[in-house]
């Protein structure tokens, strides 16, 4: 029956669903993570009936026809790249986003990837780096010697060091936009890739039109909102049930056709 595999369809369907909510809870704490939402469209239409052809040769159409839908398939998942809150750490070398915009830095293998986590550090020649080791771009150097360092909501980066009453500027932190962010690839460890579908890189300065301000000492949270993931997964439950009883009744049916034709 035609109605156990359409069911089929919309419990596996769930059953992603559920995964992917499960991702976003398991993130809850993840700095600066864009929680997904999977997103389905409906299988081909199987037609018992066209609409819109003529009744049995004469003039008058048929204004409805008999489509019958196959079930569920997905269609994406997508990252939704909303702001997180901001959390205050006090640590001089955290920075959050406030707004749109991407850090560039140099990953694995030389490959240029982007990332919203500004939680920084210093490596032993002092270049900013990720928790990873990898190097922000443009490289900055923090001097050994450096008493404070000050980072402006624009991404310029200032450090008072000894005998020095002023502070001098060393860099500047600068930002890339995507014209489609949800089409760039999520790698693992906060890092995203530039594809065909998100565009080229597009680079500004914080603080410009369209491009997001620097706060320092303070980290991005995660977008992930609990009280809606658990409404979301009950939803996903209830579906996944009315599913496996669809299959359940499809079942007794067929029992019942076996037993009369027997």
């Amino acid at each position: 029956m035609r109605a156990l595999s359409i069911a089929a369809t919309g419990m596996a369907a769930q059953d992603l669903n559920v995964q992917v909510i499960a991702n976003n809870i398991a993130n809850i704490n993840t700095t600066a993570f864009k929680r997904a939402r999977a997103e389905f469209t409906d299988l081909l239409y199987q037609a018992e009936r066209l609409q819109g052809v003529s009744s049995r040769g004469q003039s008058n159409t048929i204004p409805e026809g008999a489509q019958l839908g196959l079930g569920v398939r997905t269609a994406s998942i997508r990252n939704l790249h909303l702001q997180g809150t901001l959390a205050h750490t006090g640590n001089k070398l955290d920075v959050a986003l406030s707004g749109r915009g991407w850090f560039e830095v140099t990953g694995a293998n030389n490959e240029i990837v982007y990332t919203r986590t500004g939680s920084f550090n210093t490596n032993a020649t002092g270049q900013l780096v990720t928790t990873d080791g990898y190097t922000v771009n443009p490289g900055i150097i923090i001097p050994q010697n450096a008493l404070e360092v000050t980072i402006s909501e624009s991404g310029q980066i200032s450090v008072t060091v000894a005998d020095q009453v002023q502070p001098q500027q060393i860099g500047q932190l600068t930002l890339v936009n995507f014209a489609n962010e949800a089409g760039l690839r999520p790698l693992g460890n906060n890092l995203y890739r530039q594809t065909e579908a998100s565009g080229q890189p597009i680079t500004g300065v914080p603080g410009d039109p369209g491009f997001a301000t620097v706060r320092q000492g303070y980290l991005e949270s995660s977008n992930v909102d609990p009280v809606k993931e658990i409404t979301d997964l009950i939803a996903a439950q209830r579906a996944y049930e009315m599913n496996s009883k669809v299959i359940e009744a499809a079942s007794e049916m067929a029992s019942t056709v076996s037993k009369g034709m027997a």
